[in-house]
């Protein structure tokens, strides 16, 4: 019953033969039958039958089913056909139509929107093609018909003007207008997404109720003389606002599952800074999780440049890092003397034990799998508050469903000083144009990144490759006059972090990678990125590596090289990028684009098997469904009360026995 249509064939629209064009899907005539003969041997045999009407005639063939077909066709007589118009021999043909006598046609009560389903090659191979599934629906509904129990409450149904749910799946295998198949859209659509949403708030109700969190009760000394004495600039209103959010949640007793929510370059580092100040002045431990050892190695010595006049140890853990330094490290946890750790990974190994976590952040969790978030929520009796940073804007739909579960704060400030980045797009022909702006803004005493979707040539992707365009950018810049700096994935992290070194010190001007580079790089004097390539990449990405520059107070530019042949998603995804530096939108158009169980990447956990509704389309019902859900939960977080049971009951029937992941992060 679930096996919803992909789409409706209007059967009361009639062409006549003089209007068929072979790019329709599908095609309905009224005419007459006018011959039917057998044609060919053995498995060559078919059945060929011309069939006319007053504009003009067409051939139509089977296959197939020929000893059954002969014999019901009857030549002379009126019959509507319906089928895919094809061309064959210059002509317009039909193979395998279906025929059906006018009588019978109309006499026939069927829906007038006839539903497709869809079906794979191996289903269609045992008669389950759209007309079979179209069978065996049909002789369901005649069966169920009075007898699909309702799963909302009366209040609901009436609150929203619903259809009821027995009409619903009615209407929507065998619709009889346009107008009936909406209303059992909107009623189906609305079911699936406030259950989703009800599950979701019923956890996370839950969660707040059952999961004791740590009590910072202190604004203590290391916060106030941070706040004082070390702030590199004055916060902006947002970092004050989300700050206040996450005071208020860890000053409760209640366990704290924060998304911090903000465009690259937003601050949101230093309030995940402010909030590890927060649980250190209580006596607790911190951790700050990054996905790249160049990312952790970034916070590191940003904290720790950061922290220099106060009394607090902070420690990087990386793969890279020696077996002594550690097991310096690993004692200093155990004992409480290390108070901040950063690193990758390597913060989740069994050897790792905190003398009392209060706090984990986690950057760009996107990047992570929850069992690995889940290894870092073990880490503690008392699970620590969790705070997650994305400089991924996250749909509002998306952030509703797959981040349904966490409290979220979002930085729209970017901090004072800071100039909008201006984005430009180049084809490959117009190099020349961008090299001498890539001069022009080296002499001003900037520097540039240029990052490449390969490192090496490939001859199945005809993209521009790291190897050749280094080559290529040292022809154009030779030593000594100007220095460049290679960084990708196959070096060692030891090399990788030399060369980013010279370029952060300003020795190199230009920084030739790939996406490594993508999160992590703070390099204030680098204006310009250019982007090699950059059909190649997803609006995501390309929004992370946009936010490389723009970090200090000078204009920065944003380059996009492309080929001269476009697909229409790159098109649309360079124009995205040209015109707006809104993150939000950015992610709002990635979604239409990739759908949100790409964008959401490995944190959806089954969330997003939507059977009917979508994310995209949809956001109306579902801001809808989650406010009546919320309104539910927080007056009956139990689904204790009679007109809830139905409900409780509904809930009960879809739950799962996975581990509730959302609880973590």
């Amino acid at each position: 019953m679930e096996h919803f249509p992909i789409r409706y064939i209007d059967r009361t629209r009639f062409f006549t033969i003089r209007e068929l064009k072979t790019n329709l899907l599908s095609a309905q005539v009224k005419g007459t039958l006018i011959s039917v003969k057998e044609e060919g041997i053995g498995r060559k045999k078919r059945l060929k039958g011309i069939f006319k009407d007053d504009t003009g005639v067409v051939e139509l063939v089977w296959f197939s089913g020929i000893k059954w077909l002969m014999p019901k066709l009857k030549v002379g007589g009126g019959y509507v056909m319906f089928g895919k118009p094809t061309i064959f021999n210059n002509k317009v043909s039909f193979s395998h139509p279906e025929l059906i006598s006018t009588i019978e046609f109309l006499n026939k009560k069927q829906s007038s929107l006839q539903a497709v389903y869809p079906s794979t090659e191996k289903l269609k191979k045992r008669n389950l093609d759209s007309k079979g599934f179209r069978l065996i629906i049909g002789a369901l509904l005649k069966e169920l018909k009075g007898k699909i129990p309702e799963i909302l409450p009366e209040i609901l149904i009436s609150r929203n003007k619903l259809i009821s749910r027995n009409a619903a799946f009615y209407q929507i295998h065998q619709a009889t207008s346009q107008e009936e198949l909406k209303k059992s859209l909107i009623r189906l659509k609305f079911d699936e997404l406030f259950y989703l949403q009800l599950k979701i708030l019923k956890s996370k109700k839950g969660q707040e109720l059952q999961i004791k969190g740590h009590v910072f009760k202190e604004v203590g000394p290391l916060f106030n003389t941070f706040f004082n004495d070390c702030l590199p600039f004055e916060l902006t209103g947002a970092q004050k606002r989300v700050i206040k959010d996450i005071r208020k949640n860890t000053n409760h007793g209640m366990h704290m599952n924060r998304l911090v929510q903000g465009d690259v370059g937003s601050g949101k580092t230093l309030v995940a800074l402010m909030s590890m100040l927060l649980a250190i002045d209580n006596g607790f431990q911190t951790t700050l999780m990054a996905p790249t050892e160049i990312l952790a190695t970034q916070h590191y010595h940003g904290i720790s440049e950061l922290l220099a006049t106060l009394d607090i140890r902070v420690e990087l853990l990386t793969g890279s890092s020696k077996v002594a330094q550690r097991r310096i490290i690993h004692e200093g946890l155990e004992d409480g003397s290390v108070h901040i750790l950063i690193g990758t990974h390597a913060l989740i190994e069994d050897k790792v034990k905190y003398k009392n976590l209060g706090l984990a952040v986690i950057d760009e969790q996107h990047r992570f799998g929850v069992a690995q978030r889940y290894k870092l929520w073990k880490k503690n009796n008392v699970p620590p508050h969790v705070l997650i940073m994305t400089a991924t804007p996250i749909p509002r739909t998306l952030a509703m469903t797959v981040y349904g579960d966490l409290d979220t704060s979002v930085i729209d400030e970017l901090p004072p000083g800071r100039k909008a980045i201006i984005t430009k797009h180049f084809y490959d022909n117009q190099r020349l144009a961008v090299l001498g702006f890539m001069k022009e803004q080296v002499k001003q005493g900037r520097q540039v990144y240029v990052v490449y979707p390969l490192i090496d040539e490939s001859e199945t992707m005809d993209y521009k490759d790291l190897m050749d365009g280094h080559e290529s950018i040292s022809r154009y810049f030779p030593v000594p006059e100007y220095q460049i700096s290679i960084v990708h994935g196959r070096m060692k992290p030891a090399d990788k972090a030399f060369e980013m070194e010279r370029f952060e010190k300003g020795i190199t001007q230009i920084l030739v990678a790939t996406t490594v580079i993508e999160v992590g790089v703070n390099v204030p004097n680098a204006s310009v990125m250019v982007i090699e390539s950059s059909e190649r990449f997803g609006l995501s990405q390309l929004h992370q590596l946009r936010g490389r520059v723009g970090r200090g107070t000078s204009q920065s530019f944003c380059i996009l090289m492309t080929g001269n042949k476009l697909s229409k998603g790159a098109k649309t995804r360079t124009k995205t990028m040209v015109d707006t530096t809104d993150g939000f939108v950015i992610s709002e158009v990635d979604m239409k684009l990739r759908g949100p169980g790409d964008v959401a990447g490995t944190r959806q956990s089954g969330l997003l098997d939507l059977k009917i509704a979508s994310l995209v389309a949809d956001t109306h019902i579902m801001t809808s469904a989650r406010k009546q859900a919320g309104e539910i939960i927080d007056n009956d977080a139990e689904l204790i009360k009679a007109d809830h049971q139905i409900l409780k009951s509904r809930l009960a029937e879809i739950q799962d026995n996975n581990i509730n992941w959302g609880k973590i992060s």
